[in-house]
């Protein structure tokens, strides 16, 4: 009996030192039991891991470069994603309510004062935007609602709008046809959004 209390006093004590030297205290992880081919393994799920390459061919100047330009579109992208959203959400609500109005003097009537409480919530930050972040919201309004923001000026306020504002953009250096590409030109700005999205960022 004694020798069962004194193994058991020792495990304790064996246990408690694993948890003082645990760096990791606390953070467990249970495993699933899975059945493979007949046979039970056991499996977690981990979160998914963005890996970007090395660049090859290029010095630690360029390359600390590159890491600057990285740093600068994540900041830029939690600026203006949000807004994206935003976006996205009000033409869902926008085009719910559409649908319910009789005639087109009431849709009418009804974007107008859309227009006018999105400007007056809006406006201040929008104006605070820099031109970058500005470019990236375009795209990120395209990537939400599969329009380009030129597309759905010209549906909800006219081809003569959508005309104004584009001439506007571009004075500024911006294109609202822009369209977002997330296998091309915007491929590392998907893989930050989608870390974003993840909880990651």
């Amino acid at each position: 009996m004694s020798l069962l209390f004194l193994s058991d006093n020792a495990r304790c004590q064996i246990d408690s030192a694993l948890q003082k030297n645990d760096t990791l205290p606390g953070r467990l992880h249970v495993l699933n039991k899975v059945n493979r081919n007949g046979e039970e393994l056991p499996e977690i799920e981990i979160k998914e891991v963005t890996i970007l390459a090395n660049q090859k061919g290029k010095d630690a100047r360029q390359q600390r470069n590159f890491l600057k330009r990285y740093e600068r579109l994540v900041y830029n992208l939690k600026k203006v994603y949000p807004y994206a959203l935003i976006v996205r959400d009000r033409l869902y609500l926008a085009n719910l309510e559409l649908t319910d109005l009789p005639d087109e003097k009431a849709r009418r009537k009804y974007l107008k004062e859309l227009e006018r409480s999105v400007f007056n919530e809006y406006e201040d930050d929008m104006r605070r935007l820099t031109i970058t972040q500005g470019k990236l919201l375009i795209k990120l309004v395209d990537r939400e609602t599969q329009n380009t923001s030129y597309q759905l000026i010209k549906d909800y306020r006219g081809a003569f709008s959508a005309a104004f504002w584009q001439g506007i953009a571009r004075i500024f250096g911006t294109n609202l046809k822009a369209e977002y590409d997330p296998y091309g030109e915007d491929a590392i700005t998907e893989i930050i959004l989608l870390d974003i999205e993840a909880g990651l960022l």
